[in-house]
């Protein structure tokens, strides 16, 4: 089931979403000082082409660094992925058939804004990193 939902999503959403975050990724690792966000970004593209069967969890040993930097990231590219998951989840909402892929843009939204101190982990295990 879980990867009928993820081709399905793949085609409605998935697709430009990962291209969103791919973008942001290669802009934040043009600069050195932004290389973390690149990554960060590149991680979140996978988890925006295929997400369902995993789901994110908080990292223990993330400190004041990752809550700099994820308002660092907010300010610069988050907002803007943020804007694109309430976008495409308003729009697949619009049908029957979309509002479980809409409801899946919407929790995709905090990760969007921040990135820095989760891990993507599978859903059989989610707090096997905690």
């Amino acid at each position: 089931m879980k990867t009928i939902l993820n081709i399905v999503w793949l085609v409605l959403s998935g697709f430009w979403l990962a291209l969103g975050y791919v973008v942001a990724g290669i802009i934040c690792c043009i600069l050195i000082i932004t290389i973390p966000f690149g990554i960060a970004s590149f991680r979140i593209a996978g988890y925006a082409l295929w997400p369902f069967g995993r789901t994110t969890v908080e990292r223990r040993d993330a400190g004041a660094g990752s809550m700099i930097g994820n308002v660092i990231w907010i300010i610069f590219a988050g907002w803007w992925l943020a804007l694109g998951h309430i976008v495409t989840g308003i729009a697949l909402c619009v049908t029957i058939i979309g509002i479980p892929f809409g409801i899946a843009n919407f929790k995709m939204i905090p990760i969007s804004l921040m990135p820095l101190g989760r891990d993507i982990v599978p859903t059989d295990q989610p707090f096997a990193t905690r």
